[in-house]
């Protein structure tokens, strides 16, 4: 508007405040979920990167040491606008604006965590406790992948996410079974405290494509024995069971708690019950007719039953695993092969 002076020697016009730059423009109309996975280089860690990254309103960022993740896992995503890939160990502080946190972070194979077990409680203990923090300070969801290893050996067949374990405060494998007891702590201690939305899943057994070739977990023992024309060596007495859930069923689960009302905690996991022997034997008819089975000693604290109860996870997620072992066990040895270097024999 111009308005004419007293006098008539100037005029003054009002302009209307410049507009914002496009760019914040843009950010404003695209709601996008900023997504945090730690671990997520690893095998279960990875898996779940592909699967929120098909959804275009995701950016994800991936924190991840590489103690047993590997960025081959991630290759396909690097380089991408909506995916960032950080070095980053959680034991220190992560100073971050996001809106989800999934904290994997943690060696899950005995192998590794034996190795160093006092990383192992670090990572569960002060990585969880600085991942709750970043989730307090910029008020995440926050969702903990916890562990079947929270039972212990359990006296209570299957186990229901009601039962609090029979686990041994000082075994060769407590610094993993404990840590992830206090990371549960913790978790539920900042969401009494503090207000922050948790979510906890305990997860069994999982395989698949990436898992890590000598991880001493016994499905890719047994493939990468068969593949190698090894003996599939079953500890003793062979009769211990375990259950096993295909890696995309995993990460379905997760992602469904993730997105849900429940805190958890919940069982996710496949109640498919197989004794180690029956395991061999169907590596062994799958992959390698020819390989032997070998019984060798156990390991300390070796739980003689595994199963889930995920009646919890059926009624309050509707979810529940769908690939069968015998369809997912196929899937893992074409991996396998490939990174063993072991062609097929048509």
């Amino acid at each position: 508007m111009a308005t004419n002076s007293s006098n008539g020697e100037h005029q003054t016009t009002t302009k209307p405040p410049p507009m914002p730059s496009p760019l914040r423009n843009s950010k404003f109309f695209q709601s996008n979920m900023r997504i945090l996975v730690t671990g997520g280089a690893g095998f279960i860690g990875s898996h779940l990167v592909d699967k929120l990254m098909e959804n275009e309103k995701n950016e994800v960022i991936v924190a991840d040491n590489y103690f047993t993740g590997s960025k081959d896992n991630l290759k396909k995503w690097i380089g991408h606008p909506r995916f960032e890939l950080i070095r980053h160990d959680v034991t220190e502080p992560l100073l971050i604006e996001v809106d989800q946190i999934y904290h994997l972070a943690c060696p899950a194979s005995p192998i590794f965590y034996k190795y160093n077990p006092v990383k192992t409680v670090k990572t569960n203990v002060i990585g969880t406790l600085n991942m709750l923090g970043l989730a307090k300070r910029v008020g995440a969801r926050i969702l903990l992948t916890s562990t079947s290893e929270v039972y212990g050996d359990p006296l209570v067949h299957p186990q229901p996410e009601s039962y609090w374990g029979n686990v041994n405060p000082i075994g060769v494998r407590s610094c993993y079974d404990e840590g992830k007891r206090v990371a549960e702590t913790l978790m539920f201690d900042y969401h009494r405290q503090h207000g922050i939305e948790i979510r906890i899943a305990r997860i069994f057994n999982t395989y698949g494509p990436r898992m890590n070739i000598d991880d001493g977990r016994v499905v890719s023992n047994f493939i990468a024995q068969a593949l190698r024309g090894e003996p599939l060596t079953v500890q003793k007495p062979g009769t211990q069971t375990r259950s096993f859930c295909y890696v995309s069923d995993m990460v379905n689960g997760l992602i469904r708690l993730m997105e849900g009302e429940h805190t958890g905690p919940i069982n996710i996991g496949n109640p498919g019950e197989f004794t180690m022997i029956e395991l061999a034997e169907n590596v062994k008819e799958l992959i390698n007719p020819a390989v032997e089975i070998k019984i060798v000693e156990n390991t300390p604290d070796d739980p003689r039953q595994r199963k889930p109860d995920i009646t919890t996870a059926q009624e309050l997620l509707g979810w529940e695993p769908k690939v069968k072992l015998r369809d997912g066990l196929p899937l893992m040895e074409e991996d396998f092969r490939q990174r063993l270097g072991v062609p097929k024999i048509k």
